[in-house]
């Protein structure tokens, strides 16, 4: 038997969709990704949507919206959680930033809200929540520590669509939020991303920077340029820097499709949970993640502790033997990787938890439809190699 990370969301509503835009001979972005923003927009309870290639791409723009809008100065500290995806970081260091690193708890894997408290200061100007592996933090207790401090809050929200907290969507609680329809993700579109947004102004300088930094592509009511009623003239008109993170008519096409399906696919998700977690009760030694408010449950991350610290890379080694794919979470403490070298930041404190899962945890994957049988099998899996040990 195999565990694959992920399964395959698609029917034959998805390869329609892409034989649609086929036939259309239109396959740069257009009306598919248009009425995809609008949907997603619709969905997620939000004012704009604007899709890109891919999730990484999303942090991008976001983060270059904020800096040509005046709204976040180059050298602006901004506090993250130690525990992400490289390119929840990179956005930071290429326009300049400071980046604060800061412990996870050690329980749900997001930021420490004890330590987010100790860490900001007067110089911080904006903390990049992570919802990690589908996991909301504690918006109630982040906002009551910021209420009286000017920070601007964003989420990367790529490992969590779907999530809510307190019945609202994550993604949502930020000046903007990031989404990634990667394969492995809550819903597939090849490649895709969205970020999300109330404010018109920082919607229509991502409108912008996404193509070009072009203004073809801004409303006739810009608040950030005033259009000439010259088409000629606008085709190839530039206002700030910019880049192509545009998205494939294909992958809006087959976001349409996806988004119809997200609440049954993520419904399964949490269902896979509850028996994955039932599973997980009689097992010593490995603590899971800690749910707040509604996760989406990306994928099942674990924790070896007591007796089994030091043990993961020869359960690793069992699990791929298997058939069992495995990962680390995310990336762990990030600033173990070498790319830390290129970067301006600091850390505060000891990142003692990120260190700990770094050197003991990985996760593996959960399923759009029921994997109960996957969850099995690796539980039997598990439990006989710790019979080895004991």
């Amino acid at each position: 038997m195999e565990f694959k990370l992920c399964d395959n969301p698609w029917g034959k509503e998805e390869i329609n969709a892409i034989q649609r835009v086929i036939d259309s001979n239109m396959y740069t972005m257009g009306e598919n990704v248009k009425e995809f923003e609008r949907l997603f927009a619709e969905k997620f309870g939000t004012r704009y949507a604007v899709m890109v290639s891919s999730g990484s791409t999303a942090n991008l723009l976001a983060i270059a919206a904020l800096v040509y809008s005046k709204r976040l100065p180059r050298g602006s500290e901004v506090i993250v959680p130690a525990v992400s995806w490289s390119t929840t970081y990179a956005p930071l260091e290429q326009y300049g930033m400071k980046v604060v690193f800061v412990d996870i708890d050690p329980n749900t894997l997001n930021i420490s809200v004890e330590a987010l408290e100790r860490c900001i200061s007067n110089k911080t100007k904006m903390i990049f929540l992570v919802n990690l592996l589908g996991n909301p933090n504690d918006f109630d207790e982040i906002f009551k520590i910021c209420n009286s401090r000017d920070i601007i809050i964003i989420e990367d929200n790529c490992e969590s669509l779907g999530a809510e907290y307190n019945g609202r969507q994550l993604g949502t609680f930020g000046l903007l939020g990031t989404y990634s329809s990667f394969y492995s993700h809550h819903i597939c579109t090849m490649e895709g991303g969205v970020v999300v947004t109330e404010d018109k102004k920082l919607y229509e300088y991502m409108l912008a920077i996404r193509a070009h930094g072009w203004t073809r592509n801004l409303p006739g009511d810009s608040v950030i340029y005033e259009k000439k009623d010259d088409p000629f003239y606008e085709s190839f008109n530039f206002i700030i820097p910019g880049y192509n993170l545009r998205p494939l008519e294909m992958e809006g096409a087959i976001g349409i499709e996806q988004l119809k399906k997200m609440d049954y696919m993520i419904a399964q998700r949490r269902e896979n949970a509850k028996y994955f977690k039932s599973k997980m009760e009689g097992i010593q030694g490995i603590r899971i993640q800690k749910e707040i408010g509604n996760s989406s449950w990306f994928g099942f991350a674990l924790v070896l502790e007591n007796q089994l610290v030091g043990k993961r890379d020869e359960l690793v080694k069992e699990f791929a033997g298997k058939g069992i794919e495995v990962r680390p979470i995310v990336a762990g403490n990030f600033t173990r990787n070498k790319v830390i070298e290129y970067m301006d930041y600091k850390i505060p404190e000891p990142l003692i938890n990120a260190d700990d899962i770094h050197f003991n945890g990985f996760f593996i994957g959960n399923h759009s439809k029921n994997n109960f049988a996957e969850i099995d099998y690796f539980y039997n899996v598990l439990q006989n190699v710790i019979k080895k040990w004991m």
